[in-house]
C-alpha cells in the first residue's frame, strides 16, 4: 500500500475517532439545533466572519467524511445566516466536501474494484465515459439516494474530478436552496404557534415535492436534449405509427384502435409476422402430425392392431399451410382495417422522432412503436452460403422430406423440429456446441428429453462446433469435437442457432439508437428507446423472444406511448412462463435449480412424478414430473418446471398462483376434477405438505386416538 493511501486512511481514522470521542454528532441533531438556535444566532451576530468560516469548514469535513448530518447542517445554515448567505456557504462547502469524498474513494478503492470487476463493468464504464456528467447531474437533481453514497460510488467510475465538482455544484443547487429556505423559516419561529405558519408549511411542502418536480424537470431536459436536432411537425397524421405486424405490432395496433386513437400499421411482408407464417402456428401443426404418426406406431399399446404408418410428406406440409390459412383472417388487413387501423405494406424508415417514410410517403405521428420482430440467425461458417440450407423461416417450403436432415442448434426450435422430422420418417442428426441440449433447463430435464430423442432413432452430438461445409458427392460438414475433427454427411441442413432482431434498414443508426450486446434495441423500463417519442416491443426489444411476451410488452409500449404524459407503467417481467413443445413437453416459469444455484437463491424442492397419476396412466402418458422450488420453510413459489404430457397446459395454474401470491397451500386446498392431468399440481402441493407434517403433534394425536379406543 502506498504512503499516500496510508496517510489518507490514518487521517480519516483520526477524524472519525475525534468525532466519536467528543460526541460531535449531538450537534447534528434536530432537537439540539432547535434548543440552541438562539444562542448560535447571538454568537453569529457577534462574530459573523468567524462563524461563516467555521461553519464552512465543518460542513466540508462532514461531507468529506460521509458523516450523516449534512441535511441538519443545511437547515442550521438557513436558520443562522439567512437564505442568501447560507446558500452561498452550503453550495460551495457541499460541493467541495463531496469532491473530497469522491477523491478518497478513488484513491482507496477504484483500482481494486476495477481490477476485480473490470470485465463486468466494461460496458458500464464505456457508457459512463460518454454520458457520465448527465447521469451525475440526474442523481444530484433528484435526491433518491444519499449524497454520500453517490460520492463513494462515483469515485470508482471514469469521470474527471473537475467535471465531478462543477456538475455537483449545479445539480445540488436546487435541493440546497429548498433546504436552506426551510431552515430560514425554522429560524424565524418565535413560538410553537409559528409551526403552522403558511411560510414554514410552504417550505416543507417544497421539500416534499422537490424530488417529483426535479424528476419531471430532468425528464423534460433530457427529452429536449434528444429532440432538439429535429423539426417537429405542426400537425400529426396519426397518434401512433406501428412498424411491424407480428404479434407485438398487431396487439399494439389493436389496443390503439380500441381506445379510439388513429393508428397506422406498417408491414413489409405478411400480416401475422413470424408466429403465424413461419413460427408458432406452422411448427405446432407439424408437431401435431408427427405426434399422430407416433401414436399410430404405438397402436398395440392401446389394444389396436399394429399399423403401417406411411407418411405423405407433401400432404403433411399442405396441412400445415391450411392451418395457417385458417388462422390468417384473425391477423388480416381486412380485419384490422375494419377496426379502424390504417394498414400499409412496405419498408418503413424512421426519419425523425415523429416521422416515418414508407413507399415514398412521409407519415407522421406523435409516437412510434417499433415491433419489427426477429429472424433466424445464420452464422458465418465457411461453405454454408453455398448450400441450400434451411432455417425456421424456409423449412415450410419443403414438399419432399429430406433423407438425412442435419439440425444445428439444440435449443427449443432445433429440438422441436428435429423430433417432428424424425417422427415423420426422416433420419435426423442433431448437433450443438453446448454441453447439453436445452441448456437453459435443468440437467435432468435435458437428459430426459435427450433419452426420448435417442430412443426414437435420432443421433445427438453435444460439444460439436461447426468448422466448415463442403459438397463432395453429397454434402458434408466438419466439426471441432472433444475427440478432434469429425465429419458428418447429410442431405439438407437446418440452422437453428437462435434469432437476430430486425434492426437494419429502419434508420436507427442515423438517429443514434443504441443496441444491446445481443443486437436488440436498448429500451428503458417503460419500453422507450433513447428517443422519448419512440417505443419498442417484442423480439426487437428482447429480452424474452416469445410470442406471449411480445403481446405482453405491446400493452405497455402502447399505453405508455398514448397516455404516458399522465401515467407510465413499468413493464412487468416478474412472472415469465415458456415451453418447449417436444415430446415430452417442457414448461417452466420462474427459477429452476440451475438458475437458483447460480444466483445464490436459497430454495427447497418438492417433486411429484406423473407416472403415478391415474389420467396419465389411462392415456398411456405416464412419464415426466412436476418440480417446484419454494422459499425455505414457506409455500411461496419461486419457480416451476414440468416435464411431460401437456406440460404447457399444466403450467398455467402455477403462473396464476405466482402472479397473485397464491402458495402451494392454496393449490392443495383447491378442488381439481378427477381424473385429469391437472391433479398432478394438487398432488405436488400435497407432497410439499406431507414432507412438513408436524411429527411431534401427530404422536400426541396418536396417543389421543389410542385413549379413545380404550
Amino acid at each position: 500500500m502506498s504512503i499516500k493511501k496510508v496517510a489518507v486512511i490514518t487521517l480519516i481514522a483520526l477524524a472519525i475517532a475525534a468525532w466519536f470521542k467528543f460526541d460531535l454528532g449531538v450537534y447534528l441533531q434536530f432537537d439540539t439545533l432547535q434548543q440552541r438556535v438562539g444562542e448560535l444566532r447571538a454568537w453569529y451576530d457577534a462574530n459573523p466572519a468567524l462563524a461563516g468560516v467555521l461553519y464552512f469548514a465543518l460542513y466540508v469535513a462532514v461531507t468529506a467524511l460521509s458523516v450523516p448530518g449534512a441535511a441538519i447542517m443545511t437547515l442550521a445554515g438557513g436558520a443562522l445566516f439567512g437564505f442568501w448567505y447560507a446558500l452561498l456557504l452550503v453550495s460551495f462547502a457541499s460541493s467541495i466536501g463531496a469532491t473530497l469524498a469522491f477523491l478518497v474513494s478513488r484513491l482507496l478503492l477504484r483500482d481494486w474494484v476495477q481490477a476485480r470487476f473490470g470485465r463486468q463493468l466494461r460496458s458500464f464504464n464505456a457508457g459512463f465515459e460518454k454520458d457520465g456528467a448527465f447521469y451525475l447531474f440526474s442523481l444530484r437533481l433528484v435526491p433518491l439516494f444519499p449524497f454520500f453514497v453517490i460520492n463513494l460510488l462515483m469515485g470508482l467510475l471514469p469521470i474527471r474530478p473537475w467535471r465531478y465538482y462543477w456538475v455537483s455544484q449545479l445539480g445540488m443547487l436546487p435541493a440546497t436552496a429548498a433546504y436552506v429556505n426551510a431552515g430560514t423559516r425554522l429560524g424565524e419561529l418565535d413560538s410553537t404557534a409559528g409551526i403552522i405558519s403558511p411560510a414554514l408549511l410552504l417550505s416543507f411542502v417544497l421539500l416534499a415535492v422537490f424530488p417529483l418536480l426535479a424528476k419531471w424537470l430532468l425528464a423534460y431536459i433530457q427529452a429536449r436534449r434528444v429532440l432538439a436536432p429535429f423539426e417537429r411537425p405542426r400537425r400529426f397524421d396519426a397518434n401512433l405509427i406501428v412498424i411491424g405486424a407480428g404479434s407485438a405490432g398487431l396487439v399494439a395496433a389493436l389496443i390503439a384502435a380500441t381506445v379510439k386513437a388513429r393508428v397506422t400499421l406498417i408491414e413489409r411482408h405478411k400480416m401475422g409476422g413470424d408466429c403465424l407464417n413461419t413460427g408458432c402456428v406452422p411448427s405446432k401443426a407439424l408437431i401435431r402430425s408427427a405426434r399422430i404418426a407416433e401414436y399410430a406406431r404405438r397402436a398395440p399399446e392401446f389394444g389396436l392392431e399394429p399399423m403401417s404408418v406411411r407418411v405423405n410428406f407433401r400432404q403433411v406440409m399442405e396441412r400445415v399451410q391450411a392451418v395457417v390459412k385458417t388462422i390468417e383472417p384473425h391477423d388480416s388487413v381486412e380485419r384490422f382495417t375494419s377496426l379502424g387501423v390504417d394498414c400499409v405494406q412496405g419498408d418503413a424508415r424512421i426519419l425523425s422522432p415523429w416521422e416515418v417514410e414508407v413507399n415514398g410517403r412521409r407519415l407522421s405521428a406523435r409516437n412510434i412503436v417499433i415491433a419489427s420482430g426477429a429472424r433466424p440467425r445464420v452464422p458465418d461458417i465457411p461453405g454454408l452460403a453455398a448450400l441450400d440450407y434451411l432455417t425456421s423461416d424456409t423449412v415450410w417450403e419443403l414438399r419432399e422430406a429430406p433423407g438425412h436432415l442435419l439440425v444445428i442448434g439444440a435449443g427449443p426450435i432445433g429440438c422441436e423440429l428435429a423430433q417432428a422430422f424424425a417422427r415423420l420418417g426422416t433420419r435426423v442428426t442433431l448437433v450443438t456446441h453446448a454441453e447439453r441440449i436445452l441448456p437453459r433447463e435443468d440437467p435432468e430435464v435435458s437428459q430426459r428429453v435427450l433419452a426420448t430423442l435417442q430412443a426414437q432413432g435420432m443421433t445427438v452430438h453435444c460439444r460439436y462446433e461447426p468448422l466448415r461445409f463442403r459438397q463432395e458427392e453429397g454434402q458434408r460438414a466438419t466439426f471441432d469435437t472433444p475427440e478432434g475433427e469429425r465429419e458428418l454427411d447429410f442431405d439438407r441442413v437446418l440452422m437453428a442457432v437462435g434469432r437476430h432482431a430486425n434492426v437494419e434498414g429502419m434508420g436507427l443508426e442515423a438517429l443514434g439508437i443504441p443496441l444491446t450486446a445481443s443486437g436488440t434495441v436498448v429500451v428503458d423500463e417503460y419500453l422507450r428507446i433513447r428517443i422519448p417519442t419512440v417505443f419498442a416491443c417484442g423480439d426487437v426489444a428482447g429480452p424474452y423472444l416469445f410470442t406471449h411476451m411480445a403481446s405482453h410488452q405491446a400493452w405497455y409500449a402502447t399505453v405508455n406511448a398514448l397516455f404516458g404524459r399522465f401515467r407510465k407503467f413499468k413493464v412487468d417481467y416478474s412472472i415469465v412462463p415458456w415451453a418447449t413443445f417436444t415430446d415430452p413437453e417442457v414448461a417452466r416459469v420462474g427459477l429452476n435449480e440451475h438458475d437458483a444455484r447460480e444466483q445464490g437463491v436459497p430454495y427447497e424442492v418438492t417433486r411429484y412424478d406423473i407416472d403415478d397419476l391415474d389420467r396419465a396412466i389411462a392415456d398411456g402418458e405416464a412419464h415426466g414430473f412436476v418440480k417446484v422450488l419454494t422459499v425455505p420453510g414457506k409455500d411461496r413459489i419461486l419457480g416451476v418446471t414440468i416435464v411431460g404430457y401437456h406440460a404447457a397446459e399444466l403450467l398455467a395454474e402455477f403462473v396464476l398462483a405466482m402472479k397473485h401470491g397464491i402458495g402451494l397451500g392454496g393449490i392443495m386446498s383447491t378442488i381439481h376434477v378427477y381424473p385429469t392431468l391437472g391433479e398432478s399440481n394438487r398432488f405436488l402441493a400435497s407432497e410439499w405438505r406431507k414432507s412438513r407434517k408436524p411429527e411431534r403433534v401427530l404422536s400426541w394425536v396418536e396417543r389421543y386416538h389410542r385413549w379413545c379406543r380404550s
